[in-house]
C-alpha cells in the first residue's frame, strides 16, 4: 500500500539533500540538537492529508509508517521490516539513512537520541504530528538526562514551498438503512459509557471514530472514506468541528436534529480554553490525540486516558452491516473474477504490466453498484516485486508481466455497503515445484486460521500462532502481522483487534471484521500471501463456556494449480473444495455462460 518513487522535484524545486540543509539550518538558528518528524497528522491517522505528508516532502520516503530523525551529523529514517527495500531505494541521495526497527510500532529511535545526545542538548517536534504517548514517552525516557524537550515546533512549514492546502471536498451522511444506527442511539451508547466511568467530557480526534458516531463519510485522505473534523462531548452538548463548507443544508439540519452542534474546524483550541474549572474531566485516547491538543487542555482538568470507547464499538458490526458487507463481498467477487479471467486471457500477448492490471481492476469493481472507491493502493507485485508486502507499482518498477512465475494481487474496494481487502497469488507459467510448496504451506495456514473454534475472549496472538504453526513446522515465517481489523465503509486497517504477537491484550469478539493473511517471501524471486476477510460469531456454548468460529465473508476463487495435495491434510482438502464450491455458488449467478465455465473450471474438485 505505498508508493515506490523518488520524486525531487514533486513539491518544490529543491532536492531533498538541500531541504535536509535547510532544516538544519533552523536548527542551528533554533539551538536545537535533534529534530524528529513523525508520519502523522493533527488526527493521528495512517493514511494522511497530502498537506501532511512531510516524511515524503522531506526525505522522499512514501511508506505509511516511519519517523525521522535529524541531527548536524546524521539523518535517519527509522521504519519496520516491510519497508525496508522500499526506504533503500527511495531515500538513495537524500541524506537519509534507513534505520531498520527490531520491533515494528516501537519508538527505538527516542533510545537512540538518549545515547547521542547530552545533558543540555534541545530535542524538537511539532506537537500537532506526534501523539500523546510518543511526546510523553519522548518526556519520561529523556528529560531524567536533562535533555530539553519542545513540542511546538514546525520547521517544515517555513520551507515547504506550495505546500498543499487541506482538502475541501464535500462530506454526506449514511442512513440508517445501510449503517443500522442512527447518530442518536449512538451517542445515547457513548453517553452512558461516560456516566459509567465517570467522565464528563470526551475528546475524539480520529477521524474513523468520528465518521462511525456522526455516520459522516468523505473524500479528505485518499482511499479511507473520512472527513477532517474533531468532535467534543460536553455535559450539555455534542460538537463537531468541521469546515461547514463541506456540508449541505440539508446534513448540516439533519446533524442538528439528532443534537449535534456544528462549529469550525480550527475552532477546538478555543473551546478546550473555555472549559469550566468545576470538576471537569476529560476522555481522550493517548494514542489517537495529538500533544498540541493535549497540551491546550487547563491543566485544572482531569484527563483521563484510554482507547476512545468508539473504536470498540464500531469494531463489532451489527447485523445490518454484516448482511450488507455479504452482499458486497458478491460484487467484489464479480469484479475480480472477471478481472483474473481477462489477465489469463491477455498475459500471453505480453503487453501487461504491473500498473495497467491494477487499472483493469479497478475498472471492473467501478461498474458495480455502489462503488466508491479503493480501499488502498493496489499491490500488483510481479516475480520478485511480489516479496515486497507493501509494494506499488511506478512508472521506473512497472514490471511487464510475461508467461511465467507468480504475480500477487493484494487489493480493495470501498463500497457505501462495506469495505473488502484481499490478496491472491497467480501463476503465469513454469510452475516450480518450490513454488508449490511455498504456496501450500501458506494456504495450509490460512485455512488453519480461518477455520480455528476458540473459546470467547480469546486474544489476537493465539490466532497469530495457531495461522503460522504450518510454516513454523517447515522453519519458514514472515514479518507483518496476521491479520487487521477492517472497517465498514471505512479505514481498511481499523482497531483495536489485530491478529498479531503484540495483541495480548484486546479480545476478538462477535461482530468483528478481520484478515487473515498469512505470507511467505523469498527475497528477490516472489512473494506468496492469501487473504480472506472473516467474521467473528457465536459457534456454541458447552460445559466449558461459550465458543467462536469465523465466517469467511470474501468470495474469489483460491487457485488450485498451485496446490501440493501431499502437504494438506483431508480437512484443508475439504475446506479448499468447498470453499471454491461456494463462490461458484454465490457468484455464477451474476456472470454470463464464458464467465460461469471460466469459474467452473477454477472452483473445481482437488
Amino acid at each position: 500500500m505505498v508508493q515506490l518513487v523518488n520524486c525531487a522535484k514533486s513539491f518544490n524545486s529543491m532536492t531533498y539533500s538541500e531541504k535536509l540543509a535547510a532544516i538544519r539550518s533552523l536548527m542551528e538558528e533554533q539551538q536545537i540538537d535533534a529534530y524528529i518528524i513523525p508520519s502523522a497528522d493533527p488526527h493521528i491517522s495512517e493514511y494522511l492529508p497530502d498537506r501532511y505528508k512531510c516524511i515524503a516532502y522531506a526525505s522522499g520516503f512514501t511508506g505509511s509508517a516511519g519517523t525521522l530523525v535529524i541531527t548536524q551529523d546524521f539523518a535517519g529514517l527509522w521504519t519496520d521490516s516491510r519497508y525496508f527495500v522500499q526506504a533503500n531505494e527511495q531515500l538513495a541521495n537524500s541524506g537519509f539513512e534507513l534505520v531498520k526497527l527490531k520491533n515494528q510500532g516501537v519508538a527505538e529511535y527516542i533510545d537512540w537520541l538518549q545515547e547521542k545526545l547530552v545533558r543540555g542538548n534541545k530535542v524538537a517536534f511539532d506537537g500537532k504530528l506526534a501523539s500523546v504517548s510518543i511526546a510523553k514517552q519522548l518526556i519520561d525516557e529523556l528529560q531524567p538526562s536533562k535533555i530539553l524537550i519542545d513540542g511546538t515546533i514546525d520547521l517544515i512549514e517555513s520551507i515547504w514551498q506550495d505546500r498543499p492546502i487541506l482538502p475541501t471536498e464535500s462530506a454526506y451522511l449514511l442512513e440508517e438503512s445501510i449503517v443500522g444506527e442512527n447518530t442518536t442511539s449512538k451517542l445515547t451508547r457513548l453517553r452512558k459509557y461516560l456516566e459509567k466511568i465517570k467522565v464528563n467530557y470526551h475528546l475524539i480526534s480520529s477521524l474513523d471514530d468520528i465518521a462511525w458516531l456522526f455516520n459522516i463519510r468523505g473524500s479528505d485522505v485518499k482511499c479511507n472514506p473520512v472527513v477532517l473534523s474533531f468532535a467534543l462531548l460536553t455535559p450539555e452538548s455534542t460538537i463537531l468541528f468541521i469546515d461547514q463548507n463541506k456540508l449541505s443544508e440539508q446534513y448540516k439540519t439533519l446533524l442538528r436534529e439528532q443534537g449535534v452542534e456544528l462549529l469550525d474546524y480550527h475552532g477546538l483550541e478555543k473551546t478546550l480554553d473555555n472549559l469550566p474549572a468545576n470538576e471537569s474531566t476529560i476522555l481522550l485516547d493517548p494514542k489517537r490525540t495529538c500533544y498540541a491538543i493535549y497540551s491546550q487542555i487547563p491543566q485544572y482538568v482531569k484527563i483521563v486516558e484510554q482507547l476512545n470507547p468508539t473504536t470498540k464499538f464500531k469494531s463489532l458490526k451489527n447485523a445490518i452491516e454484516a448482511e450488507h458487507v455479504r452482499q458486497t463481498m458478491i460484487k467484489d467477487g464479480i469484479a475480480l473474477t472477471r478481472f483474473f479471467k481477462w489477465l489469463e486471457e491477455n498475459v500471453v500477448a505480453g503487453a501487461l504490466t504491473e500498473i495497467n492490471i491494477a487499472e483493469k481492476l479497478l475498472s471492473f469493481r467501478q461498474e458495480q453498484v455502489g462503488f466508491v472507491n479503493e480501499s488502498f493502493d493496489t499491490i500488483a507485485g510481479y516475480k520478485e516485486h511480489g516479496a515486497l508486502p507493501h509494494y506499488k507499482a511506478t512508472e521506473g518498477s512497472n514490471a511487464t508481466l510475461q508467461p511465467n512465475g507468480l504475480l500477487l494481487i493484494d487489493s480493495g474496494g470501498q463500497y457505501q455497503t462495506g469495505t473488502t481487502d484481499i490478496t491472491r497469488v497467480v501463476s503465469l507459467g513454469d510452475l516450480s515445484d518450490a513454488e508449490k510448496v511455498d504456496y501450500t504451506l501458506v494456504l495450509k495456514g490460512m485455512i488453519e486460521g480461518s477455520t480455528t473454534v476458540y473459546p470467547k475472549n480469546i486474544r489476537g496472538y493465539q490466532i497469530d500462532a495457531i495461522t503460522r504453526r504450518p510454516l513454523w513446522e517447515r522453519l519458514r515465517n514472515y514479518g507483518h502481522g496476521t491479520g487487521h481489523g477492517v472497517g465498514f465503509f471505512l479505514n481498511v486497517h481499523e482497531g483495536p483487534q489485530v491478529f498479531n504477537a503484540s495483541n495480548v491484550d484486546i479480545t476478538i469478539e462477535e461482530g468483528m471484521i478481520t484478515s487473515i493473511e498469512p505470507g511467505l517471501y523469498r527475497e528477490g524471486r516472489y512473494g506468496i500471501r492469501i487473504e480472506n476477510l472473516v467474521l467473528s460469531v457465536l459457534d456454541q456454548e458447552t460445559e466449558f463456556g461459550e465458543f467462536m468460529a469465523f465466517e469467511t465473508l470474501t468470495l474469489c476463487y483460491i487457485d488450485t494449480n498451485l496446490v501440493d495435495k501431499s502437504l494438506l491434510d483431508q480437512k484443508h482438502i475439504d475446506w479448499l473444495n468447498q470453499y471454491n464450491n461456494m463462490v461458484y455458488e454465490r457468484l455464477s449467478v451474476h456472470l454470463d455462460g464464458d464467465e460461469k465455465q471460466w469459474l467452473s473450471n477454477k472452483t473445481k474438485v482437488i
